[in-house]
C-alpha cells in the first residue's frame, strides 16, 4: 500500500490545497502521539508489574527461610516442615533470578524504542509545527509590509528594506516548510515500526523468559520433589478427614454421655450416683470465700465489712491442698493437710448450700469453700479426711469408714491481709516437710509483725505494668496519659510478660511482696503516695503516683506506677484510700499535746450529765398538775435547794462513774439545774452547748 506524502515542491508556493493536505496530517500525527502515549502507559504497566512480581517472589522466598528461625511451641527444630520450605525457598530464589532477566530485557526491547519514538520522533514534528506556524506569521507581515510601499522615488531606502525583510522570511518560510513537511512524511514510516518494535521486544522477551524457565524449572529434580510433596500432602489431607471423623463421632459420644453433667444438680429422673468416700486425689474447680476486716478505733474491734466468693480450681497432691486460677502457670499452696487437727466437715455460711469447710487448729484458719452439688461436698469431704488420716504419703490403706463429722465449727475466720496462703511445715518429727513451702520464717515473722499492728489490712494480686516519672504529683488526666503511654511502649516493643506481685494495703505502708517466696520486692510510705486512680474504660488497670527526694536534691521527683488486678480497680483505690484515713487519724492523734484527749474525754461526760439532767427537769415541770385549793402547801414538799431558789436534781450515777474513772478531781454530788442566769457550765468552764427541746 502506498504511503501519502506531502510534496515538497509546493512548500513555498503555500497554496490553500497545500494547507489543507497539511492539516489531515497534522491531525493524523497528533492521534498517532495520543495513542503512542497510551501504549506507553500499558507498557509501563507491565514493567511495573514484572518488577513487583520479581520482589515478591524475593520476599516469599525470604519468608520461607525465616520458618526455622522461628520459635513454635509444638514445632521441634529439625523438623521435615522446616527442611521442605528451605527446598521450596531455594527454588524460588531460582524463579526470581528468570524474573529479574525478564525486567531487564522489558526495559531494553519494549520501553527503550517505545520512549524514544514518543519523546523524539512525535515530539520533533510537535516542535516543527509551532516553528511552521511562526515562520509563516512572519511571512505574511513582511508581505504586507512590502505591499504597502508608496510609489514616490524618495522612498527607495524603504523599499530595499522591506524587499530585504521579505527575503529573509521567505526564505525562513520555506526552509521550515521544507524541514516540516520532510518530518511529516518520515513519520508515515516510523509509525509501522516504531508501534510494532517494543510488542516484538515483549514477545521475544517472554519466549526467552519461558525458555529460561523451563531449563531451570524444569528438571527432573524439581519434578521428582513437587511429586514427593504432592503425595506426602494428600496423605496429611486424608489423615486429617479421617481424624475430623474420628473427633466429629468423639463430640456426639461426649455429648451423649455428659448429658448428665449439664446439669448443676441431678434431675430427679436420673439414677442416684452416691459419692466415692475412698479418694485419696481430688480436683475441680470450688467457690472459696474471701473476707475483708477493717480494725475499727474504739472498743468495738475488727468488723467483717464485706465477702466475696471467688472461683478458683483447687487440687490435691503430695498432702497439700492447693488452688490454681485461670491466670496462673502453677498453683500455690492453701493448707498443708499433714498438720495436726485438720478435719474437713460440713458448714452453714452467707446462705449458700453446699457449704464445707477445712480447718486448721495449729494455724488457726478455716478455709470456706462451695462445692457445686451435694455429692461434690461430700467427696471433697471425704478426700480431704483421707489424706489427713493417711497423712499424705501412706499407701496400701483403703479406710471405709466415713470421717467423723462435727456439727460446730471451732475455727477462726482466716486473717485477711496475709501475704501469702503458704504456711511453714510442722515442726512435728512424725510430720513431713512440706515441698511447696518456699518461705522463710523470717520472712513471715517480720511481716507478720507488721501487719498486726496495723488497724487496716487488704492483700491484693496484682502485675506489675512499668513506672514513668512524671511532672506533678496529681490529676486523673496525667495518671491516664501515663497508663497510655505505658501500654503504647509495651506494645512497640513486644513487652507482653509482666510480674505477678501481692499487693498489701496498710495503715502501716503499701508493699509489693514476691508470692513465690514472700519477700518485700518495695515498699512505699503512705506520706509518699500523693494521688491514685483507677483507669476510667479498663477496670483492671490503676496507679498511684509518689514522691521521692533524692539525698542533696532541692527538690522532690514524681513516679506514676502501673498495675493490672484481675479484680475491679476501684477496689484497691477505695484500700488505698482507707489506708491513708486511719493512717493521717494515727498521725493526728499522736501529734495532740499530752492530756488533751483525756480532757476532751471529761468534758464530753459532763455536757452529756447536763445535757441529761436539763431534760429531766423540764419533763418533771411538764408532769406537775394545778393543786386543789387548799393543798398549795403541797408545793413545799419539792426538793429546793437551802436557799429555796433551786430545785434539786441527784445524779449520783453519773457523778459516781466520772469520780471512778478519775476524770473529775472531786464527785459531782447532787448537781442542780440552776436557773438560766447561772448555768453549771460557768461553774465547770465548759461552752454551753443549745438547749434541745424537751
Amino acid at each position: 500500500m502506498a504511503i501519502e506524502k506531502l510534496h515538497l515542491e509546493d512548500a513555498l508556493e503555500d497554496s490553500p490545497q497545500t494547507r489543507s493536505l497539511l492539516s489531515v496530517f497534522e491531525k493524523d500525527a497528533m492521534a498517532l502521539k495520543k495513542y503512542t502515549t497510551g501504549l506507553h502507559n500499558c507498557c509501563q504497566r507491565i514493567m511495573k508489574a514484572q518488577n513487583e512480581l520479581c520482589a515478591a517472589t524475593q520476599s516469599l522466598s525470604q519468608h520461607l527461610r525465616d520458618f526455622e528461625i522461628q520459635k513454635f511451641p509444638l514445632e521441634s527444630d529439625d523438623s521435615v516442615l522446616s527442611s521442605t520450605l528451605k527446598q521450596f525457598s531455594s527454588y524460588l530464589d531460582d524463579v526470581s533470578s528468570i524474573q529479574q532477566v525478564l525486567s531487564a530485557q522489558f526495559s531494553e526491547t519494549m520501553m527503550y524504542p517505545l520512549s524514544r519514538f514518543l519523546q523524539a520522533d512525535l515530539e520533533e514534528v510537535t516542535t516543527l509545527c509551532e516553528m511552521f506556524q511562526l515562520a509563516s506569521n512572519e511571512h505574511d507581515s513582511a508581505m504586507s509590509r512590502y505591499m504597502r510601499l508608496p510609489k514616490k522615488k524618495d522612498s527607495e531606502r524603504h523599499r530595499q528594506e522591506c524587499g530585504e525583510e521579505l527575503y529573509l522570511m521567505r526564505k525562513k518560510f520555506h526552509q521550515t516548510s521544507l524541514h516540516y513537511y520532510s518530518s511529516l512524511n518520515a513519520l508515515q514510516y516510523k509509525r509501522k515500526c516504531s508501534l510494532l518494535e517494543p510488542i516484538m521486544g515483549y514477545l521475544h522477551a517472554q519466549r526467552a523468559f519461558f525458555q529460561m524457565g523451563q531449563d531451570a524449572v524444569g528438571k527432573k529434580e524439581i519434578e521428582d520433589f513437587l511429586n514427593n510433596i504432592s503425595t506426602s500432602v494428600q496423605g496429611v489431607q486424608q489423615e486429617m478427614k479421617t481424624e475430623t471423623k474420628k473427633t466429629v463421632e468423639l463430640i456426639d459420644t461426649l455429648e451423649q454421655q455428659s448429658a448428665h453433667l449439664y446439669h448443676a444438680e441431678p434431675m430427679v429422673d436420673m439414677p442416684y450416683i452416691p459419692p466415692n468416700t475412698n479418694l485419696t486425689q481430688k480436683a475441680g474447680y470450688l467457690f472459696v470465700r474471701r473476707g475483708k476486716h477493717i480494725q475499727m478505733p474504739g472498743p468495738i474491734g475488727k468488723q467483717l465489712i464485706a465477702t466475696k466468693w471467688e472461683r478458683c480450681f483447687f487440687f490435691t497432691v503430695g498432702g497439700n491442698l492447693m488452688s490454681q486460677s485461670r491466670d496462673q502457670l502453677a498453683g500455690s499452696l492453701v493448707l498443708d493437710l499433714n498438720e495436726p487437727g485438720v478435719l474437713a466437715e460440713p458448714h452453714e455460711s452467707d446462705d449458700r448450700r453446699f457449704i464445707f469447710q477445712v480447718v486448721s487448729p495449729k494455724t488457726k484458719r478455716n478455709i470456706v469453700l462451695q462445692a457445686e452439688n451435694e455429692r461434690e461436698k461430700d467427696e471433697w469431704i471425704c478426700t480431704l479426711n483421707n489424706i489427713v488420716r493417711e497423712s499424705g504419703y501412706v499407701k496400701d490403706k483403703n479406710p471405709q469408714v466415713k470421717p467423723k463429722e462435727r456439727t460446730s465449727s471451732t475455727s477462726s475466720a482466716s486473717k485477711q491481709g496475709s501475704i501469702s496462703p503458704d504456711q511453714s511445715s510442722s515442726s512435728s518429727p512424725e510430720a513431713r516437710i512440706n515441698p511447696f513451702d518456699q518461705s522463710a520464717n523470717e520472712v513471715l515473722d517480720s511481716l507478720d509483725s507488721a501487719i498486726d499492728n496495723a488497724t487496716f489490712v487488704e492483700s491484693f494480686v496484682v502485675r506489675f505494668l512499668g513506672s514513668m516519672e512524671v511532672p506533678t504529683d496529681r490529676g486523673e488526666r496525667l495518671v491516664q496519659e501515663t497508663m497510655r503511654q505505658i501500654m503504647a511502649a509495651r506494645a512497640i516493643h513486644n513487652v507482653f510478660k509482666m510480674t505477678e506481685s501481692r499487693l498489701v494495703v496498710s495503715s502501716e505502708c503499701m508493699r509489693l511482696i514476691d508470692p513465690s517466696n514472700n519477700t518485700v520486692r518495695t515498699q512505699f510510705a503512705l506520706a509518699d503516695i500523693s494521688f491514685w486512680a483507677a483507669h476510667p474504660e479498663n477496670t483492671r488497670l490503676f496507679a498511684f503516683i509518689t514522691r521521692t527526694k533524692p539525698p542533696g536534691a532541692t527538690q522532690s521527683t514524681f513516679s506514676c506506677h502501673v498495675f493490672e488486678c484481675n479484680i475491679s480497680a476501684d477496689e484497691i483505690c477505695l484500700a488505698i484510700g482507707t489506708a491513708t484515713k486511719l493512717a493521717f487519724q494515727a498521725l493526728m492523734q499522736r501529734k495532740l499535746p499530752p492530756g488533751v484527749g483525756k480532757e476532751k474525754k471529761v468534758m464530753e461526760k459532763i455536757q452529756h450529765v447536763k445535757t441529761r439532767e436539763k431534760n429531766i427537769l423540764l419533763q418533771n415541770i411538764q408532769q406537775l398538775e394545778d393543786a386543789p385549793e387548799g393543798e398549795e402547801d403541797n408545793l413545799h414538799n419539792l426538793p429546793l435547794s437551802p436557799d429555796g431558789k433551786y430545785l434539786v436534781l441527784t445524779a449520783t450515777d453519773e457523778s459516781e462513774d466520772l469520780a471512778e474513772s478519775g476524770d473529775l478531781a472531786q464527785p459531782m454530788e447532787n448537781l442542780t439545774v440552776q436557773s438560766m442566769q447561772q448555768p453549771i457550765s460557768e461553774d465547770l468552764d465548759i461552752e454551753e452547748e443549745p438547749e434541745s427541746e424537751a
